[in-house]
């Protein structure tokens, strides 16, 4: 009785141990190359630092707003990366994703030094915005099938605004781009993972402050965390 328990512990024993090591040891040899999609939530941030670019509008040659409070969206997106055989820790990734962090309805205060503070209620805007980063560093655990993985770069942001009387302004800028995630290979070529995002940008929504029919323009620092998960192919 005691000799059928001790064996079925060690079967037990070498189960699990099997299991891990299949989890956790790489193949003999891994694709480099690989495109991805992505899939995931956006949590923005307020829009922060608000400046009117159109002060003189106003009467005034500056003028401040409240921060302004953004929805939660969903995001999707593609990837295309390529670790390098003599650095096989290292990697450049392109990335692409698009996420629809509107504006909420809000009582908003504007404010200009040495004049009066105004506060009033204003509808919801649809804002949209593209985010394209052209070069990411990646840096990588790679001696498992699970991969930890840090990745940073520029990120370049397209960013559209409609308010509810349909003006619309745009920006595009230059800001962070960064990722904190973990990839597992599920064989060869195809991997699952997991990553959160953080971006930071200076936007200014000020394509049409010529015209005074648009919508009123201004600068906004953006910030937002996103969460997403994808399924990737390496060749």
């Amino acid at each position: 009785m005691k000799t059928a328990q001790t064996a079925s512990v060690l079967f037990g024993c070498s189960l699990l141990i099997a299991l891990i090591h299949t989890a956790l040891v790489p193949s003999a040899t891994y694709a480099e190359t690989y495109v991805a999609g992505q899939f995931g939530v956006t949590l923005p941030q307020s829009l922060s630092n608000v400046k009117l670019t159109q002060p003189q509008q106003l009467g005034f040659s500056e003028v401040n707003s409240s921060d302004l409070s953004l929805k939660s969206s969903l995001m999707g997106g593609m990837k295309l990366g390529h670790f390098f055989s003599r650095a096989r820790w290292f990697g450049l990734e392109t990335e692409v994703f698009y996420t629809t962090p509107n504006i909420k309805g809000q009582n908003v205060t504007l404010s200009a030094p040495g004049g009066p503070s105004v506060s009033g209620q204003v509808s919801g805007e649809h804002n949209r915005i593209l985010t394209w980063a052209p070069m990411n560093l990646v840096f990588r655990y790679h001696r498992t099938r699970l991969q930890p993985y840090v990745a940073v770069g520029p990120g370049i942001f397209f960013a559209n605004r409609k308010d509810a009387d349909g003006g619309i302004q745009s920006g595009t800028t230059i800001g962070l781009n960064s990722q904190l995630g973990v990839r597992y290979y599920i064989t060869r070529s195809w991997t699952v993972f997991g990553e959160g995002k953080y971006n930071l940008a200076r936007i200014s929504y000020s394509s049409n402050d010529n015209d005074p029919n648009s919508a009123l323009g201004y600068r906004a620092t953006y910030s937002a965390f996103i969460f997403s998960f994808g399924l990737g192919y390496h060749f």
